[in-house]
């Protein structure tokens, strides 16, 4: 009964460098978006899951220095103090990376959790170095990107993950 607790092992193909590029790029057009009201409370953030994918699944070839440098550019992009998203990312992005074989053992639905409390640890980051720059305090409505990121985790995986699957050879027995 052991089996049953631990995720399909299966082999995946080298992801490619534009992939994840892609996939960062697409994340900060995701993120950019202008939204206001509770649908920017709740609206994940995209750039702090996809580098949390890649630290898990690739750690190899994404890291601190890719959550910085998309920090940088989303602490642009957003008009927030510099270095605040940047801060955030890479701390995520260093415990993604100290626990990225314990959660590659976990299925997607037990990995959301641990996700999720990274991601609150990144935005509790975002708001103390708000309240330090002299910003009010948000509100708790806040966290609710944390909550939505944690139910979208498995749902992006998946779709991070569909280019590294295998083709099914129709000619194979």
């Amino acid at each position: 009964m052991a089996f049953a607790e631990h995720p399909k092992q299966e082999i995946l193909l080298p992801v490619k460098r534009s992939f994840i590029a892609l996939s960062l790029i697409l994340a900060l057009l995701l993120n950019l978006i202008p939204l206001q009201g509770l649908a920017l409370a709740s609206w994940p953030d995209f750039i702090a899951l996809t580098i949390l994918y890649w630290c898990i699944s690739q750690p190899q070839r994404v890291g601190i220095s890719a959550a910085f440098a998309m920090g940088l550019l989303m602490d642009i992009g957003d008009g927030s103090p510099f270095g605040q998203h940047a801060l955030a990312y890479t701390i995520m992005a260093f415990a993604a990376l100290v626990l990225h074989r314990r959660l590659s053992n976990f299925g997607l639905a037990k990995q959301a959790p641990q996700i999720g409390l990274i991601l609150i640890a990144g935005q509790l980051i975002i708001l103390l170095t708000g309240l330090l720059g002299g910003s009010h305090f948000p509100g708790w409505d806040f966290f609710l990107a944390s909550v939505t990121g944690t139910l979208l985790w498995p749902f992006l995986s998946s779709m991070l993950r569909i280019p590294q699957k295998p083709r099914s050879d129709s000619d194979a027995l």
